[in-house]
């Protein structure tokens, strides 16, 4: 797969944009590592800002798939895998910011949720990333979900 190529010779950052509104589609471009996955369906000023977020390393999905990726990553691990290197080794709030991202709340959101500001929160979010080994807040919120630190009913 080019998305694969791409991200892992470290060349570019990687947006999937499809007319496929596809489960394994969607599986299939996180697993190779793209930064974003997008329909083609979407309104220009949300394709130009899925751009700039997915250079500036924040993950981009399409809001009708985040829920059923998540609910499928979920259910797909009952037991959760060990943990990563480097979990254990995020602050308090980095592990908050973490379990958001798991529920699939954005900067906003997530400052809102723990009082602090969205400058704040993509610090934690960087140096999260950093500490697991991961490029995007899409593996971010994968690992979260796989490691049961959200509940389920997010």
């Amino acid at each position: 797969m080019a998305t694969r190529t791409l991200v892992g010779d470290g060349v570019c950052e990687v947006l999937v944009l499809t007319t496929f509104d596809l489960d394994e589609y969607v599986y299939a471009a996180m697993r190779a590592g793209a930064g974003g996955f997008l329909l083609k369906s979407v309104e220009a000023p949300r394709l130009i800002e899925a751009v700039r977020q997915v250079v500036a390393g924040e993950g981009v999905l399409e809001p009708k798939v985040t829920r059923r990726l998540m609910a499928a990553f979920a259910a797909s691990a009952p037991v959760a895998p060990a943990p990563p290197a480097g979990l254990d080794d995020l602050t308090e709030r980095e592990s908050e910011v973490l379990s958001c991202l798991g529920a699939g709340l954005s900067n906003a959101q997530i400052a809102r949720r723990l009082f602090i500001g969205e400058t704040t929160v993509k610090t934690h979010v960087s140096r999260a990333l950093t500490k697991l080994g991961l490029r995007s807040r899409v593996q971010a919120a994968i690992l979260a979900q796989e490691q049961g630190l959200v509940p389920p009913d997010r």
